[in-house]
């Protein structure tokens, strides 16, 4: 004896539709040649913590606190 096939999708009755989501806030893109200003490496102070931003002889960035 076979199975039975669920409903086709376009069968099934709508649902009801929630709040609309918002978008999300578009992301603040900075490039690493305007951060670091010609330099290898920059300070950042984030929350009362000192961190590292470094480049490596390899152009790769290095974060440290």
């Amino acid at each position: 004896m076979a199975t039975p096939l669920p409903p086709h999708p376009a069968a099934r009755p709508p649902v009801a539709a929630g709040p609309t989501p918002q978008a999300p806030e578009p992301v603040h893109r900075i490039s690493s040649d305007e951060l670091l200003a010609g330099a290898l490496e920059v300070q950042i102070e984030h929350r009362g913590s000192l961190y590292r931003l470094r480049q490596t002889s390899l152009g790769k960035l290095i974060l440290t606190k």
